[in-house]
Parts: C-alpha cells; structure tokens; sequence
C-alpha cells in the first residue's frame, strides 16, 4: 500500500496544530511498511514544520493568492521508496523541497537527491507530465547564496538553494520564473492521487510478469513502441496457430530497449496462449541471466511462503539455457516440445556448427538445432529470435547470419523480420540475416514494429547508445553531438577508483531500491593491482546472484563495490549505476587507433585476428551500456615501470573520453555538477 502523504492548502497547515501534523506524518510513513519512526525523525520533521510554517505566512503575506497552493508532505514515490519531504503545487508549477536539518553545506549527494526527485516525477507521473518543476534544497544553517534564474530544461529547473531564512523568497523567485511556461492550474486531489509508472528493471520485470501483470501495465510512458511489438507478435502467435504455419520473428532494437522484456512478456502472458495450451518457454545462451532470473522468481515466491523445491522446479519450466533444452531434445529425438512458441534470447550468440561440435559433438548450428526441434510439432510453432547488435562476445557465437543459413535451408517456416536484419542496420553493427540477398524460397516479411527503436534502460539518455557507437569507432564528433545531458544521464570519467566508488554510493541512499556496481572486462588479470580480481577461478566461485539481488546491507551484493561483474555476468541485466573500470585489454596505440590485446602469463600479447578483435570491441558495447540512470567511467592510473600497467595507455584513453564530451568527475566534491 502507497502513502499518498499528508495534503493541506497553505492557510488550513497553518491552523492545524504541530502534534495533529507529526500524526498524521507517522501514519502515513507506517502505510508503507515502515514500522517505527525514529526520535531523529521526527525531530526533523518538528523542525520541518516550524520553517514551513514561517514560509507559508510569508508566502501568503506577499502572495494573498497562495493560500489556495497545497502543500503535501511525506509524497511516497511508489515502488522507489522514496519520499519527497515537502511538494508544493503552486499553481501551474510544483516545488520539490528536500530539507537537511542542521546541516551547512550544499553537498553533492543532498543535491543530486533533490534533483531526482523531480526527473522521477517528470518521467513516471501522469499529473507531472508537462508542468515546470523546481528541486529545492533546503540546507537550514547554510549560508545565503544567490541562486540564479531558475533555467527550465525539459521541464525541470536548476536547483535552487535555500536556508531555514530565505526559503520563502527563493520560493517566490523560482515560482516568478517558472509559472511563465506552466501550461495550466494542477488540479491537487488528482496529482496526489495520480498514476505513477517507475521503469522496472529486468528481475522486476520478471517478477510482475510471473504474478500475472502485462508489459503495458509496468513499462513507463517512453515504451509504447514495446507495447507495439507485443502487439503484433501476439498477432502472428494467433495467425501461426488458426493457420497452423510456422514463424521465425527477428526482433531488433538499440540496447536497453526492452528485447527481453518483450521476450518475457510473450512468452508468460496469458493473453498471448490458448488455455489448453501451456505458456512458452524463453531460452537463453547467457547462463547468469538465467541463474539470476530464475533466483528472483524463486526468492519472490519464497517470500509469499512457497517451498523452495516447489518454486524451483516451477520457474524452471519458465526460463531455461538453451543449450540443456537442446541437449534433451537431442538425447530424445522422439520427444517434442510441449510450448508451441520459443523466445531466443541474445539470439546473435547462438553457437555456429564449429562451437557445436566442440561442445556438443554434433554437426549443426544451434539455430538450426532449434529449428529442427519445434519442426516436431506437426501444427504450428513460433520461434521468436531477440537480437542484439554487436554483442557477440565469446568464441563460436554465430550471429545474425547463422540465423539466415538456417532458415534458408528450410524455407517452409515464415520469416517475420525487422528492417534492420533485412538492410543491415545501426542496431545490428551492419550484420545481414542473409548475406548475398533474400533467397528465392524464403517467404519474408518486414515488419517495422519488430525494431525496438526507444530506450526502457537510460529512457533519459536515449541518444547513449549513439554515443557508445561513436566512440568505438573513434568518430568523436558524433560522440560529443550524442552525449546525453549530464543531469539526465550523469555521465563522469575519473582516475581514481575511491572517487568512483564514492559517487556511486552518493547516488543510492541506504534502504532505497536502486543498485550501484562495478563493471569490469573478463581479460584484463591486472585489475588485480588495484584490488579487482579476475582470475576465472575466483569468478566461478563467486554468486552473482546474491551480488545482482541482495540488499545494500549484504557484503556480498554489488552494493560493496568490492567485486566487478564481467561483459558474461552482465549482458542481458542492467544496474542503476555503473562504475566501469577500463582495461588495459582495449587502449589507445601511439598513433589514436584502438589497440587489441590478451593478457597470457605475464604479459599482454596483441590480437590481430579481426573476429577476435570484434569480440573485444564488443565487449565494451556491453559494459558501456549496461547503466539505466548513470556511469563513472574509470581508467586506472598506470604504474610507472610495470609495462603490464603502461600509465601511457591509460593516459590515452582518458583524454579520448574527455575528447568524447564525458566531464572528469571532480575529486574531493564527489562529482558535483
């Protein structure tokens, strides 16, 4: 149950007593599950009071109109927990006010705090949607300080500051300034009890999908082209079935865009199965997405008092790696599938005949195999194929033109495809599901709502992936054209490893929802100077299920900041907040070209095979795009002497990054704009 806080017009919170509002107050923070206030809480909140209480009669002194305004405490950001102390709905305009009783300093963290509070309610609340709003960060023994006028962008202004003394006329400016493009008057009953849409992350995603949810009633106001792609898959699931005919669909879209939420909605929505029929199965390569999926389902039914086992077993019939769904089909070639319809997740990595027969002894592709297998079905079958431009990463991935081998070979399944696999397009790196044109047999359609085109990751950053591009290819004049904005997407390079991790722990408050980490390539072994291991017998023996899903206060969680996740624990998952440590695995040569190595013994050795160097490069597409709200990039000083740690290369890299548009992060401010 959410708190919809406690709401008075400025003249009716003057009237009613101190004792009558800290009730309320507490009532209202117990509906959220919160079980006792603190004495330091409500504290705060007395001081809290008495300084609105100043501002609101001097509001009203020089403002007789502004009695009407309403003033809501304790507002609860559903599913963030997060509450704004005080939001004040001034006509057209709404105040965001965060107090810091008995601080004097305007910190970064307190500033950013007051920030968020704002692109939160500007992106998922519908009565927010297209009026100015103003973070106020109120630091009561702070010195005055000369705001200046209050720039509105994308609907939300600069921070203004204010002491316990001067709110009320820093109030009166930024209201002066922002009722100008306030499009009409904020009806209060309705922005109180508005709907509000936060972005889900994939477990969450997962999790709502598991309980019965649609993807339309979790995705925020950015994904209604996702909501069309499940449209239209639900359509040609309905067309494979009443025709009894077979399906491939190729789904693209940019990182972060929502392929696999897509995937998981299509495949466990009841809406999209007949009820004779059981729900389809997702499959993925990507072994941590499935053991770390399969995890949160498992821990969320564990809480609603399931047995372990029994939850297990159940979710196990949800999500599988699609490498034992193949081993069982093929240790029993009489058995066949009991889901008429398959998501292939990161379908670009499925293995080519060579991995194949290296792994599993047998002498096809695995898109082939998986063919084959639903071809067991004497109806109907759709296997939907999720692919990621530039994510093969690993020895033996075949990509998107393993894919168009297979289906050419057996022309009697339908090719549903987006644009981008057809043309080559951005969001597959250039690859082409066929090579040499559409084969003759091969009945295809393009389908524009099978591309992803809008981020659901970084939905306030959704030029990143251009930059991430931009910067691979070293164009970095498109790189500083695509940089997000600093304050949608604070993006910040840095050469120490404390300060990284400081402005990570600055931005996730203890008890909030939103998780910080360290990413790192699984190459470089001399991460291990700086305390990162990442020898691949310490990264097998570590969970990364307790680091992906448990709380801050659990030294095992990515919350520590003690242990980096590689590009093979990562793809297909997202954090909040990225740390990314750079490795000495993809630098700069002397001469500005991207050079390729591999650290073996001792020593890095250079890589001149061209597959082997997409790999690496797309190693980074990975890691750079993993963060949904923000990253510190960190590239490691060097070690003077040691040429494993060249500081010469790291060097380079830094002053590409800062080429590319991305600010060093301040030392000592803890990157404060």
């Amino acid at each position: 149950m959410m708190s919809r806080g406690v709401s008075y017009t400025l003249d009716g919170f003057l009237c009613v007593d101190e004792a009558s509002v800290l009730g309320a107050l507490t009532a209202a923070v117990a509906s959220t599950g919160v079980q006792a206030t603190r004495t330091t809480q409500i504290d705060s909140w007395k001081r809290q009071i008495e300084i609105l209480r100043l501002a609101a009669r001097r509001l009203i002194d020089l403002n007789p109109k502004s009695s009407s305004w309403s003033l809501i405490l304790e507002y609860e950001l559903p599913r963030r927990q997060k509450r704004p102390d005080a939001v004040l709905l001034a006509d057209g305009v709404i105040h965001v006010i965060e107090f810091k009783v008995g601080a004097n300093v305007y910190d970064h963290a307190s500033r950013w705090q007051a920030e968020e509070y704002c692109l939160n309610l500007r992106d998922f609340h519908a009565e927010s949607r297209g009026h100015p709003i103003v973070p106020v960060l109120c630091v009561t023994k702070a010195p005055n300080t000369v705001n200046g006028p209050p720039e509105i962008r994308q609907s939300i202004a600069d921070v203004q500051f204010a002491n316990e003394e001067n709110l009320p006329d820093v109030l009166i400016t930024a209201q002066r300034f922002a009722s100008q493009s306030a499009p009409s008057l904020i009806d209060a009953d309705r922005w109180i009890h508005s709907a509000y849409r936060p972005t889900l992350s994939i477990i969450e995603a997962a999790e709502r999908l598991y309980a019965g949810h649609e993807v339309r009633e979790i995705s925020h106001s950015y994904a209604t082209n996702l909501n069309a792609t499940t449209d239209m898959l639900a359509r040609v699931i309905g067309d494979a079935r009443a025709s009894r005919t077979r399906y491939v669909c190729f789904i693209t879209g940019i990182p972060g865009a929502g392929k696999t939420l897509t995937g998981l909605n299509v495949v466990h929505d009841p809406s999209l199965r007949d009820s004779r029929e059981r729900s389809g199965i997702f499959l993925s390569g990507n072994g941590p997405l499935v053991k770390i999926v399969r995890e949160a389902l498992v821990l969320n039914r564990q809480r609603a008092g399931r047995r372990r086992q029994d939850c297990a077993h159940e979710v196990s019939t949800f999500i599988q790696n699609v490498h034992q769904f193949l081993r069982y089909h093929r240790e029993n070639p009489s058995a066949r599938p009991h889901e008429h319809v398959v998501v292939f997740d990161e379908a670009q990595r499925a293995w080519n005949e060579h991995q194949m027969l290296r792994k599993q002894g047998v002498s096809t592709s695995e898109a082939a195999e998986l063919l084959d297998v639903m071809d067991r079905l004497h109806d109907w079958a759709v296997v939907i194929a999720l692919v990621g431009g530039g994510q093969e990463i690993f020895l033996g991935e075949g990509g998107l033109e393993e894919w168009g081998r297979a289906v050419a070979e057996r022309p009697h399944w339908t090719v549903v495809a987006s644009p981008e696999v057809i043309s080559g397009g951005e969001s597959v790196s250039g690859h082409r599901l066929f090579d040499g044109g559409i084969p003759d047999r091969v009945r295809v359609r393009e389908e524009p709502l099978a591309h992803l085109s809008v981020g659901v990751r970084s939905h306030r950053a959704q030029t990143f992936t251009e930059w991430v591009n931009a910067v691979l290819r070293l164009d970095l004049e498109g790189a500083r054209v695509s940089i997000p904005d600093t304050r949608e997407f604070p993006l910040y390079v840095t050469r120490s490893l404390d300060e990284a991790r400081k402005w990570l722990h600055d931005h996730c408050l203890p008890g909030g929802d939103q998780r910080p980490g360290l990413l790192a390539t699984s190459e470089d072994q001399r991460l291990r100077a700086y305390g990162l291991e990442r020898s691949s017998a310490f990264m097998l023996g570590f969970s990364f299920e307790k680091w992906f899903l448990m709380p801050s206060d659990d030294c095992r969680s990515s919350h520590a900041l003690e242990v980096a996740a590689s590009e093979f624990e990562c793809q297909g998952l997202e954090l909040d907040w990225v740390g990314l440590c750079w490795g000495g695995d993809f630098t700069l040569s002397e001469e500005g070209a991207w050079d390729y190595r591999k650290f073996r013994g001792s020593s890095w050795q250079r890589v001149r095979d061209d597959v082997e160097k997409a790999y690496i490069r797309n190693r980074y597409r990975v890691l750079l795009t993993r963060a949904r709200a923000g990253m510190v990039i960190w590239v490691p000083p060097g070690k003077k002497g040691d040429d494993t740690l060249d500081p010469a290369r790291f060097d380079r890299v830094h002053r590409l990054l800062l080429a590319a548009g991305v600010p060093d992060l301040p030392e000592s401010a803890g990157g404060a704009a």
